[in-house]
């Protein structure tokens, strides 16, 4: 394609050689030159492009010298991992053989490793001695034989957790408090049991590797026993522990308070301790003036002067201002004072017993109301989610629990009462006894 091009380059110039000098031998000579100038060049290509393709040639005849050595290596390695595997098969079936009842044996320490894992991420140890688990992984996951090292591993564990579980010891840690707040304090843990800090108990967390505060503590006589424990140095001291390692501590903090157990009763709990309050508070003023009446009486009794500050005094004054010497009538003026006398005596105790007998039936009221709620809810949500159903069965329950502890209490009350009250009339008529049989020896 380019030869033309010089033809045409030669062309124009002959044409302008001519067309200026006019001389054709200038221009055939002009061409020679070209033609020889071109051959050369064509000439130096072609040695080139034959020494490429030589060179080309001796690359392709190495590759395929590297390609068959490789394959021949290829075909070596395959045979030669065709023999191993078949001895691997060979050495396993001898191993089985050989191992009999080790297989067996090596089967229960796996096992134990993966029970003795599972018990280690949730001890209160690993709070103290935290990635114990590593090398129990190792051997529960693998499927080869343990070592003696991994054995000897698994044996060390299952004793530093045994003798762990029977010591009480105290260590710095960073404890998560009940606020969401960390804090480094120190922490004494009993064994495998219990943890404690700062005054309180704590629970720990597998999730975090924790120890963390419990949102509600025990009952305080629990928590009553965590202080002198703590500052103490040496010997022995009371202390609750849990010896299911937190289900008992569990169950201590989800009890519900005596407050939460009246807010349970709502609106008609209320009223029945309202109700009882009332009643204790007037029985035991009614109580104390019974007490001092009747100390009065006995002081009436060694007094031969009447006062009208008992009742006693008050119906000797009414005989000495009555003049008859009739015994008919003076027995009706006794009895006169006696009754005026009486009503004071037995003053609240018709209250008393209406509350008594109040209460219970306002603890049937809270119920029946608890009962209406609790099957308003399985009408609504059906028996799937027990939870649901609870605050109207806290309710009937807890409303009848106070409507019994108030009305026996009250009945006691108004019984003590009454038979003060009785005693003291009783004093009364054999008082009044007295001054007739005086009158009629008179």
């Amino acid at each position: 394609m380019r030869l033309p091009v010089y033809f045409l380059f030669i062309f124009l110039l002959s044409n302008s050689v001519w067309a200026e000098h006019q001389n054709l031998d200038q221009l055939l000579r002009d061409v020679k030159q070209s033609q020889s100038i071109e051959r050369k060049i064509n000439r130096a290509r072609e040695a080139e492009f034959l020494a490429e393709k030589q060179t080309q040639q001796q690359l392709l005849n190495a590759a395929e010298a590297e390609l068959s050595k490789q394959e021949r290596l290829s075909t070596q390695l395959k045979d030669h991992l065709h023999n191993n595997d078949a001895l691997l098969r060979k050495l396993e079936t001898q191993l089985k053989e050989n191992s009999g009842e080790l297989g067996e044996l090596f089967g229960v320490a796996r096992q134990a490793a993966g029970d003795l894992k599972v018990d280690l991420l949730s001890s209160l140890v690993s709070a103290q001695y935290p990635n114990r688990t590593e090398n129990l992984d190792n051997i529960a996951n693998s499927k080869a034989l343990p070592t003696i090292e991994q054995l000897e591993s698994l044996w060390f564990t299952l004793q530093h957790e045994m003798t762990e579980t029977g010591k009480v010891v105290r260590f710095k840690r960073t404890i998560e408090m009940a606020n969401g707040n960390s804090e480094e304090t120190e922490v004494i843990r009993i064994g495998a049991f219990n943890a404690l800090a700062k005054g309180e108990y704590l629970r720990f967390s597998p999730e975090t590797k924790m120890l963390v505060s419990l949102a509600r503590q025990p009952e305080s006589k629990y928590l009553d026993l965590v202080a002198p424990f703590s500052q103490a140095a040496k010997g022995q001291m009371p202390v609750a522990i849990d010896p299911t390692r937190g289900v008992l501590l569990s169950m201590l903090i989800q009890t519900p308070t005596t407050q939460e157990r009246i807010d349970q009763g709502g609106v008609i709990g209320y009223i029945i301790l309202a109700l009882g309050g009332l009643g204790f508070i007037y029985a035991l003023l009614r109580l104390i003036v019974l007490i001092g009446t009747g100390s009065k009486i006995q002081k009436q009794i060694n007094n031969p002067v009447a006062s009208d500050d008992n009742a006693l005094g008050r119906i000797l004054n009414a005989t000495e201002q009555s003049s008859t010497q009739d015994i008919e009538t003076l027995e009706l003026v006794l009895d006169e004072a006696i009754t005026r006398e009486v009503p004071a005596l037995e003053k609240g105790l018709s209250l008393i017993k209406l509350l008594a007998a109040v209460a219970p039936l306002l603890g049937l009221l809270g119920t029946v109301t608890g009962m209406i709620a609790t099957f308003q809810s399985i009408s609504l949500f059906g028996t799937g989610d027990p939870k649901l159903m609870a605050n109207g069965i806290s309710q009937a329950l807890v409303t009848t629990m106070l409507g019994l502890s108030v009305a026996m209490p009250l009945l006691f009350i108004h019984n003590l009462l009454a038979s003060r009250s009785r005693t003291l009339v009783q004093i009364l008529d054999e008082q009044s006894a007295g001054i007739m049989s005086r009158r009629a020896g008179k």
